[in-house]
């Protein structure tokens, strides 16, 4: 037989399976459905509770795990995951989340949202974004946000919920068990650890650090127990001879769960953690996934924590958020403070809603792991009162600085005076005391405004000045005019040192400048009357394609939502009030079905001249039906519009403040102005490009369909 005989045999062979299996997958779905009672299930239970390890084979890789080969799961392992996953519990991890009537809403994470249009339904256990129509049950939110294959999300939800996992396939069990358990014996090596650790506490060689507890952090053994503190015991291969050498776990296992360092010379391994108090940390299920190890020598570093592995995830986890949630949700209310000890002492001293970010700057993620517990969203930032404490509050305030301005979370800042950390205020104040200050902290708001003038000689002009501006941009970001209203007034009676007439004058400076900060278009001063008449058509032809498509309501609220615009006209901004209002009441203008129209003919207006310019919205001529056919370009065009009119008076505001200003006293803020005026002219620009409509554009954009 030639070689090219054998050849077109194989490729026959090749085609013919390719074919077979191509109906094979036509059929799959019933055939599984059919099959899935007759054949037989392997069962798995997944290790949240220690059984007796199997060790791996040595060829495991140290330095991370085998990526998980996850077979066909059996549709019983899949309903269950289904109906244990809690939808409110798995998306509030990633959106934060209001309570509104029976649901909750918040802002959509699969697109650009500016108002809450994400819907998450307990009942139904069901989500749905009313602006982009993403929609499903916790498992298709997790593999949207992910973009995570079915299977993996499924099995990270049955770790999560306790459920057993169960293939369809008898031949898969072996290799899937190997792989499943290695995580398993992670978190097994881990628990065993830690007792090791508890146990040697208690023993002679852990003496120095038990009385350390006792004495110096006042801790009683209850506490002690609570947090499994240990003692990790001096030499260099304590624990190594434990696990490896008595427990006979496997040497690989040990050092991929962060406790052995191998030796850069001579082979082997030897302990992370030598001569340390140890705290351990756990996740949500209370499973220990690593450590954190206190010296006490001066060797350094003082705190010592677990290298990242497969479990442990520094930046993801709070410590001790597995024994505070329960307080968290009974008290409405959360504290993050910044060290391990802090808070122990707090649950030492019977205040259990506190936290830490384990050393590592807080983030975005774990505030809304916080949010889930708190209905009313109250977190307070305890950081120690030190140059380092104060800097990691500033980065803390600048991770959710966007969720505070639009009032997702309440968030407060705690110093405590002289500079205590909670743990050494604990040591001479009673826990009430503490217990006050919390009740008593600072919105993050004032916080910030009294480190803009803290140290700061306002006796001085530049830095007078330097205070002013970093205060203006602070109220310029608030989207509510009446706390911009209150914080201008506290402002300027500050700036003003109690001099009654220089506070007034001081007061209107500020509401000056945080309108060219932050513009609303509803003055007057700086408008001219073409802009008027600009004005009018833009804010008229949004509105008509408000009324009159559906399908464009929410891109129109999106652009005035993004470029921070607002209908400026008394008339058309009652109408779009009105509007609004609908909304509240649970009305959504998304919905085509619903007649707008017939809505708003209860309307009333101030006047009856402004009732009939409204009216006039609501008549469509012949002009104007082919407007709302262009509707794109209308939107761009109109939204153009109505910012270019705002950058123009802001540059008319900003050149009436640049000729009143005495240069010989404020140099700086002169060459701001300077650099203002450029920025608005350059976006004049650009403005003046977006309200062009060129042959190019009707091409792209063709007529709709009437």
């Amino acid at each position: 037989m030639t070689a090219g005989t054998v050849m077109r045999r194989r490729k026959k062979t090749t085609v013919r399976f390719i074919r077979k299996f191509l109906r094979y997958n036509q059929e799959t779905k019933s055939r599984r459905q059919k099959a899935a009672g007759k054949r037989q299930k392997a069962t798995y239970p997944l290790a949240d509770s220690p059984t007796h390890l199997r060790p791996l084979p040595l060829s495991v890789p140290s330095a991370s795990p085998p990526m998980l080969q996850i077979p066909s799961l059996h549709p019983d392992t899949i309903e269950q995951v289904k109906q244990r996953a809690d939808i409110v519990d798995v998306v509030s991890e990633h959106v934060v989340l209001r309570k509104q009537g029976k649901d909750f809403v918040g802002l959509c994470p699969f697109h650009d949202d500016k108002s809450p249009s994400f819907t998450v339904s307990p009942g139904k256990q069901f989500y749905y974004c009313f602006s982009c129509g993403a929609g499903g049950n916790a498992i298709k939110f997790l593999m949207e946000l992910g973009k995570r294959p079915f299977s993996e999300v499924v099995l990270d939800l049955a770790r999560r919920y306790q459920v057993p996992m169960q293939t369809l396939k008898p031949e898969e069990r072996q290799e899937f068990q190997r792989q499943v358990s290695l995580r398993d014996q992670l978190y097994e090596i881990l628990a065993v650890t830690a007792k090791f650790f508890e146990h040697a506490l208690y023993q002679p060689q852990g003496q120095a650090a038990l009385a350390y507890l006792e004495t110096q952090r006042q801790l009683n053994r209850a506490t002690m127990q609570q947090f499994q503190l240990g003692y990790a015991p001096a030499g260099w291969e304590t624990l190594y001879g434990y696990l490896v050498e008595q427990k006979h776990y496997p040497v690989e296992l040990v050092e991929q769960a962060g406790l052995l360092v191998p030796r850069k010379t001579g082979g082997g391994f030897y302990d992370r953690f030598r001569d340390r108090l140890m705290i351990p940390i756990h996740d949500l299920q209370g499973r220990v996934v690593g450590f954190g190890g206190r010296t006490l020598t001066d060797e350094q570093p003082k705190y010592l924590n677990s290298p990242e592995t497969e479990l442990f995830d520094k930046g993801k986890l709070l410590f001790a958020l597995d024994k505070a949630r329960a307080a968290i949700a009974k008290q409405d209310q959360a504290v993050i403070v910044e060290g391990y000890f802090d808070v122990i002492a707090l649950h030492n001293a019977g205040i259990t809603n506190v936290v830490a970010s384990m050393g590592t700057a807080l983030s975005s993620a774990q505030v809304r792991q916080l949010l889930r517990y708190t209905e009313s969203k109250r977190i307070v930032l305890n950081f120690d009162a030190d140059k380092a404490g104060n800097q990691a509050a500033e980065r803390a305030v600048g991770e959710v600085e966007s969720l505070a301005y639009r009032g997702d979370i309440q968030l407060r800042v705690l110093n405590i005076p002289e500079g205590k950390d909670p743990d050494e205020f604990l040591r001479h104040h009673p826990a009430a005391a503490y217990q006050t200050l919390l009740d008593t902290a600072a919105l993050w708001l004032d916080w910030q405004i009294d480190r803009s003038l803290s140290g700061k000689d306002l006796k001085q002009a530049d830095q007078f000045q330097a205070g002013v501006q970093a205060i203006v941009k602070l109220l310029g970001n608030l989207p509510n005019a009446t706390l911009r209203t209150h914080y201008i007034h506290r402002c300027a009676e500050r700036l003003s040192q109690g001099d009654s007439r220089l506070m007034l004058q001081l007061e209107e400076d500020l509401r000056q400048q945080v309108r060219g900060e932050r513009w609303h278009g509803r003055s007057q001063k700086w408008q001219t009357r073409s802009d008027r008449n600009l004005l009018e058509e833009a804010e008229e032809q949004l509105l008509r394609l408000y009324i009159h498509k559906p399908s464009y309501r929410s891109m129109i609220e999106d652009a005035l939502e993004e470029r921070d615009l607002e209908f400026s006209l008394s008339h058309h901004r009652h109408l779009w009030r009105h509007i609004l209002h609908l909304q509240e009441e649970g009305i959504d203008f998304s919905d085509a079905s619903i007649d707008l129209l017939t809505l708003l003919e209860e309307l009333e207006g101030d006047t009856a001249h402004d009732l009939s310019r409204m009216y006039a919205l609501f008549q469509l001529d012949e002009t104007r039906e082919v407007d709302t056919r262009r509707a794109m370009l209308v939107v761009r065009t109109a939204i153009a519009s109505m910012e270019k009119i705002m950058c123009e008076k802001r540059r008319r505001h900003l050149l009436d403040l640049l000729q009143s200003l005495d240069w010989a006293v404020a140099a700086d803020l002169g060459q701001l102005y300077q650099k203002k005026i450029y920025a608005e002219d350059q976006r004049i620009k650009q403005l003046d490009q977006e309200r062009q409509v060129i042959f190019e554009d009707l091409v792209k954009v063709p007529l709709l369909e009437l």
